[in-house]
């Protein structure tokens, strides 16, 4: 996969087949685009100037009829002056209720809306099989409007943009200027929000990913109800069990998520008595297979609750019991630092931060380990709405590598920049804590 690079794509509407599945597919889409497409948007921004033409951004779809919009993250994200119009030319004035960085996604909702609007539903991905038809409509490199038709071509992949990774692939042609539209299934439902392509030019070749339904519908409700996320946390770092291990412990070959480390030393794993090396096979009742899988159940997990996990302890199976924190509180721990203009000044922007090489000056500024290693960051720009860095944080690693310096790691983001990448994960370091997070190049 290396030769190929990561796309965000804008401005898609994607309609469903509404057909069974023996049947071939029907002459016409007509119908079927005339009834989904009023519920579709273009997402754009509005420059200042009496003649400012909008700029397009992405797409979105109406979720509830007060005019409630779901789209990407990365589609608004910084953008200000927020419009989004309908299919029959009507433009309104939008406003952000919500954002995650986390899973890219992000709530709209219009002001002073003068109607009710027609709202798609969320269907079930994960009854979505290989080979269903999907259709695809919209506007791709601005030439209008486009329909183009495939199928589901994979599920559950992970390609690396972020914590929560299961994306529906498809073969629909996708191109660059897609993002935050709907995918649905054959029953008219929202199985998807389309997001990414892999490609070689920046055309679609055949490869685009979209965040299932079963991740984004838990997301969205968030959203609107409380204008944030508020996920479990663990509080252990977690890796797949790789096939040796499973072997010397005689379990099943998918099968198991390792605990490397606990990275908090009074969270939850820690006061639950988890240990390195413990492999978790079950959580609340379900069976674990890797170590996505298991970061999503604890992201989906209430707080507060406690829930059942069983372990292989070195060849013994040993059932914990373990009450999940939040996981933007236990990353908090107090207010942040403040930002000091003068360090800020002096340090590289890079992805909406502003990084300095580890100092004396900035250890006794941030309070830090005096032999500290890594990246500091010194400023976190306003429009990261939702990312929970702050004046303070050390980044130790990049995409996996380790962040040597600034300088190495500004090489290591231009690099995924060129490729125009998606987001890409940090490990960061603050306090005693270590936790992932993600930025965009």
């Amino acid at each position: 996969m290396k030769r190929f690079a990561v796309f965000a794509v804008r401005l898609v509407l994607v309609v469903s087949l509404v057909w069974s599945p023996a049947q071939a597919a029907p002459d016409s889409f007509a119908d079927l685009a005339d009834r989904v497409l009023p519920s579709v948007v273009n997402v754009a921004t509005l420059p200042q100037g009496p003649r400012s033409e909008p700029r397009a951004l992405g797409s979105g779809f109406v979720v509830a009829e007060r005019g409630l919009i779901v789209t990407n993250n990365h589609v608004v994200e910084g953008a200000t002056n927020l419009v989004v119009t309908f299919g029959d030319e009507l433009q309104y004035d939008v406003q952000v209720r919500g954002l995650d960085v986390e899973t890219d996604l992000a709530v709209l909702e219009i002001v002073d809306p003068d109607r009710k609007f027609t709202a798609l539903r969320f269907g079930d991905s994960k009854s979505a099989r290989v080979g269903d038809w999907v259709l695809a409509i919209g506007n791709p490199f601005g030439v209008g409007s486009s329909v183009s038709a495939g199928i589901i071509s994979g599920q559950s992949r992970d390609i690396g943009a972020g914590l929560y990774d299961k994306f529906i692939q498809t073969d629909a042609a996708i191109n660059r200027g897609n993002s935050g539209g709907p995918l649905f299934d054959r029953r008219g439902r929202v199985i998807g929000v389309n997001t990414v392509i892999f490609s070689q030019t920046g055309g679609s070749v055949g490869v685009g990913f979209a965040i299932p339904s079963e991740i984004a519908q838990p997301v969205v409700k968030q959203l609107i109800d409380n204008g944030r996320t508020t996920r479990g946390y663990l509080g252990a770092f977690l890796e797949d069990v790789d096939p040796g291990t499973r072997d010397d412990r005689g379990l099943a070959r998918n099968e198991g998520a390792l605990v490397t480390g606990i990275a908090v030393s009074d969270g939850p794993a820690a006061q639950a008595g988890f240990q390195a090396g413990d492999i978790i096979l079950s959580f609340d009742g379900q069976r674990v297979r890797g170590r996505g899988q298991l970061s999503r159940l604890i992201a989906s997990t209430p707080v507060g609750e406690a829930v059942k996990v069983d372990v292989d302890r070195a060849g013994e199976r040993v059932t914990l019991s373990v009450t999940l924190a939040s996981r933007e509180e236990s990353l908090a721990m107090g207010p942040a630092p403040a930002e000091d203009p003068v360090l800020a000044s002096g340090g590289l922007q890079l992805s909406g931060l502003t990084l300095n090489n580890v100092s004396t000056e900035l250890a006794e500024v941030y309070r830090l380990d005096p032999k500290a290693e890594g990246v500091v960051v010194t400023g976190v720009s306003h429009h990261l709405t939702g990312s929970v860095l702050q004046p303070g944080d050390i980044i130790l690693e990049v995409g996996w590598d380790e962040a040597e310096s600034v300088e190495a790691m500004s090489d290591h983001l231009n690099d995924l920049r060129k490729a125009r990448s998606g987001p890409v994960k940090i490990l960061v370091k603050r306090g005693d804590r270590l936790f992932y997070e993600t930025i965009r190049p």
